[in-house]
């Protein structure tokens, strides 16, 4: 008898860790994930209900005459790799001006799957020890 009763307590807490958990706009992972991993760069904006974090101009001190500019949308509230995107700018600084250049496709990936891993470790240990 208690097995039957333990065995359903803990199945809402499986699908709680895999689904909604917000107290805002959007899945409360992607969100933090989102600003840990661009903690880095200056921010001017942070929406956490429509979920949009929008970053200034970044020039890594190692390669100043390249800079990014990153926007980040979460889309759903669910912990999912479609519910989030990342759109990039980057310019280069040519005789004294920044001129649009383009931004390879494997760096913008690159930074979705890192906010996807923090996101799910975020998860793992908000609800893995349970």
């Amino acid at each position: 008898m208690l097995a039957a009763c333990g065995g359903g307590q803990s199945r809402p807490k499986a699908d709680l860790a895999a689904s909604k958990v917000t107290t805002i706009g959007v899945n409360s992972y992607l969100w933090r994930a989102s600003l840990d991993t661009l903690s880095f760069m200056p921010m001017m904006q942070t929406d956490s209900n429509g979920g949009v974090i929008v970053t200034d101009w970044y020039a890594n001190p190692a390669a100043p005459t390249e800079r990014m500019k990153l926007t980040v949308s979460i889309l759903d509230q669910d912990l999912r790799a479609d519910a989030l995107r990342v759109a990039a700018s980057r310019q280069i600084l040519q005789n004294g001006q920044w001129i649009d250049a383009p931004v390879k496709a494997a760096t913008v990936q690159k930074l979705e799957e890192i906010i996807l891993t923090r996101a799910r470790s975020l998860r793992h240990m908000a609800f893995g020890n349970g």
